[in-house]
């Protein structure tokens, strides 16, 4: 967030807590993005500020949190202090989540698909309306054809994220047998290790496809033991997720650290993922 922004969200942040009868003498930023993630003490509480526009999504990841935890998913609370709602304002849609203080433990790739497998067993158990990653995959393909979005892309990088966000996205999408909810976005930045063992948390992009693309989140290694993965499917999935991560990049609006790094390795992972199941 702009600084500006981001002040606004922190009293926002503290003004809600406060409001509910919880004690604020300090905020700390865990994360600044579109959202931010505040630690605030000392009631020690995580809230997550999105900006106005946001609210739908903040809503959603609230319910979804709210069934996991009734299916006892490896996913991080709410707070339980508090109703479990989104709570706006001055514009910002504020949640109010456990914190959970981090543990120095290496989550193995074994460790990471059992996980992973037991977030996706906890899924089939709930029904939830949510969309289908091809969706997602049709946004990242609006930003690479509009040529004002993206100026800077170069014709032949242009067709391949074109294709990948398009034809493989869509082939991949032709058969719903596979499909199931996923969380959509379980890269290691969203799997915490805590005293608890690991956790998922940002449950707000969980959207309906088959377990590979999931698995095309996680590190490497994590694919080879999930029982039942598809490997070619898995290449194809991966292809996808790092063709709408470089369709981000290229945007001319992005503001992700280091983004011109990320553009090229973006586009380097797209080939090498389709290379290695043959059509790249």
């Amino acid at each position: 967030m702009e600084p500006a922004e981001l002040r606004r969200a922190v009293e926002a942040a503290r003004a809600t807590a406060v409001e509910l009868g919880l004690r604020v003498d300090d905020v700390v930023v865990v994360h600044d993005s579109d959202r931010v993630a505040l630690r605030l003490l000392p009631c020690d509480v995580l809230a997550r500020v999105a900006p106005p526009g946001q609210l739908a999504d903040s809503a959603f990841e609230v319910e979804v949190a709210r069934r996991l935890a009734a299916v006892d998913a490896p996913v991080g609370g709410l707070d339980p202090r508090v109703e479990p709602r989104v709570y706006v304002r001055d514009g910002f849609a504020v949640s109010l989540w456990i914190y959970y203080a981090p543990v120095a433990a290496e989550i193995t790739p074994a460790a990471y698909a059992d996980v992973l497998m037991r977030q996706h067993a906890a899924l089939r158990r709930v029904e939830l309306d949510a969309p289908h990653f091809t969706d997602r995959a049709a946004r990242a393909l609006r930003e690479v054809t509009d040529r004002e979005r993206s100026p800077d892309l170069s014709d032949a990088d242009r067709d391949l994220l074109a294709r990948t966000l398009g034809e493989v996205s869509a082939a991949i999408g032709a058969d719903r047998s596979r499909d199931q909810l996923l969380h959509g976005e379980p890269h290691e930045g969203n799997l915490l290790a805590t005293e608890r063992g690991p956790l998922f948390v940002d449950l707000a992009t969980c959207c309906r496809g088959p377990v590979e693309f999931d698995l095309a989140h996680a590190p490497d290694g994590v694919a080879e033991h999930y029982a039942g993965a598809d490997p070619d499917l898995f290449h194809r999935c991966r292809a996808v997720d790092w063709a709408m991560f470089a369709a981000w990049r290229w945007r001319r609006a992005d503001q992700m650290p280091d983004r011109d790094r990320w553009r090229t390795e973006g586009l380097a992972l797209v080939r090498a993922s389709l290379d290695r199941r043959g059509v790249g």
